[in-house]
C-alpha cells in the first residue's frame, strides 16, 4: 500500500500548483483499491512583496512547510506544477513529486498506481517506494528467529536456462 496525495480543488482532478494549493486529497492505494484517508485544506498564502512584508506573516516557506508536514508518510504528491525549491524539499522528505497536466483525472492516476503496484516497471517511483517500504532489517529478523527454509514445502526442481542468444538454437 502506498499513500498518495493530489493537489485538487474539486477532489476529482489535479488542478493546483503545489505551493499555491489550498487542498490536498490523500488516498491509500493498494492493488485494485484506493481509500480516501485525508483531506487537507490550507489558507491561501499570498506572495510576500516588499510593501507587504509588514502586513503578513505567511511567507512562501511557511506555506510549503505546513504542506510538507501534512504530507508526511506520503510516497508521492501529484500537482499541476511544482517549483524547484519544493521539489528538492519533497525529495528530501522522500515524497516523489509528480507533475501532470492541469485537469488530469485523479481516478485515472489512482488506476495507474494500482497497476504499477501489481506490475514491476510501470512507474519507476512506485518501484522505488515499494523497495523503501520493505523492512531494511528483515534478514536480521530471520536470523534472530533461526529462520531456515522448509525443505519439504515444495519439490526440488532444476531447469536449464539460457545465458545467451546462441542458446536458442
Amino acid at each position: 500500500m502506498l499513500r498518495i496525495a493530489f493537489a485538487s480543488t474539486d477532489r476529482a482532478h489535479v488542478d493546483m500548483h503545489f505551493g499555491a494549493s489550498e487542498r490536498f486529497v490523500v488516498y491509500d492505494v493498494s492493488p485494485g483499491q484506493a481509500d480516501l484517508v485525508a483531506i487537507g485544506d490550507f489558507v491561501k498564502a499570498e506572495q510576500v512583496g516588499a510593501e507587504g512584508r509588514a502586513k503578513t506573516f505567511n511567507t512562501v516557506e511557511d506555506k510549503v512547510l505546513v504542506k510538507l508536514e501534512f504530507l508526511a508518510g506520503c510516497a508521492a504528491v501529484y500537482a499541476a506544477s511544482i517549483g524547484t525549491s519544493s521539489i528538492r524539499r519533497l525529495m528530501a522528505a522522500q515524497i516523489q513529486p509528480v507533475i501532470v497536466d492541469s485537469g488530469h483525472d485523479i481516478e485515472d492516476l489512482l488506476n495507474e498506481v494500482s497497476l504499477a503496484l501489481v506490475h514491476t516497471g510501470g512507474l519507476a517511483w512506485v518501484d522505488r517506494a515499494k523497495a523503501r517500504a520493505r523492512s531494511p532489517d528483515r534478514f536480521e529478523a530471520m536470523a534472530r528467529e533461526a529462520w531456515r527454509p522448509d525443505q519439504d514445502a515444495f519439490p526440488r526442481e532444476s531447469r536449464t536456462l539460457i545465458t545467451s542468444i546462441d542458446d536458442l538454437d
